[in-house]
């Protein structure tokens, strides 16, 4: 992303997106988030040039994790067009994360 496009922040990034957004809401302490990791980067794969994959770390981004009330970790979201489509909580498999995606695109 050049200076020019590159989004002011997460929320412009949500709002502004052509393609869906997949975040991971975690934080480095969490024993449970680093077991979704790869379940979320095999999905990332699976989906790439369909769905935008980012990890928010709620520790550093704290106004992200109370707009969206993120209160366990970790918190899987898809964002389309803006708005929260998909809600996962909790260290999820590989394929319950998959099949979410593919109901909301």
């Amino acid at each position: 992303m050049s200076e020019k496009t590159k989004p002011k922040s997460f929320f412009d990034l949500v709002q502004n997106s052509k393609k869906p957004i997949l975040v991971d809401f975690y934080a480095d302490w969490c024993s449970p988030c680093k077991m979704v990791s790869p379940a979320i980067e095999k999905v990332a794969k699976d989906f790439s040039g369909k769905v935008m994959t980012i990890k928010i770390d709620i520790d550093k981004a704290q106004a992200a994790a109370a707009k969206y009330q993120i209160q366990s970790i970790p918190t899987i979201m898809l964002f389309k067009n803006g708005e929260s489509v998909m809600r996962l909580t909790g260290a999820q498999p590989y394929e319950v994360i998959k099949v979410e995606v593919q109901k909301n695109l």
